[in-house]
């Protein structure tokens, strides 16, 4: 499994929103260049991120875009299938696709794909955006009491 930089833009997007968060609407300008990514390419990914309910868009001079949730409440998982589709490292994996493989029933190479599947899931499943915020904070010597 490779994460596109459409994925891993979502994950910085979300962190700076999460990070900057003063209540007041943050302009995808703003994360642009801190995050030195192109805002047409961030305009695409926020798109996304808006169309799911994951960000509160506030239009007007002052208007950017806010979490709709508290960062505890977004997994990787959550943003990186958002942005990704499924994460399974084979497609005979991927949830709700009818894949017909023959060598289904006797693969012993699936064990180690469900395997590798279960170790991505554990981890992106379990760390939330509040996690990765607490680790930039520590990382930065701005330790959360």
């Amino acid at each position: 499994m490779k994460i596109s930089t459409k994925g891993r833009y979502a994950m910085r997007l979300m962190l700076d929103l999460a990070l900057n968060n003063t209540g007041a609407p943050i302009s995808l300008k703003d994360v642009a260049r801190r995050q030195e990514i192109s805002d047409k390419y961030l305009e695409q990914i926020i798109s996304v991120l808006n169309r799911a309910g994951y960000v509160r868009s506030v239009r007007g001079a002052q208007g950017g875009y806010l979490l709709r949730k508290a960062p505890e409440e977004y997994t990787v998982g959550m943003i990186l299938r958002l942005t990704e589709g499924s994460l399974a490292p084979v497609a005979c994996l991927d949830e709700g696709d009818d894949i017909n493989c023959e060598k289904r029933e006797d693969c012993v190479t699936l064990i180690l794909w469900k395997k590798i599947n279960d170790a991505i899931c554990s981890v992106v499943d379990h760390i939330t955006l509040q996690d990765l915020v607490d680790w930039q904070r520590e990382k930065n010597g701005d330790y959360v009491i």
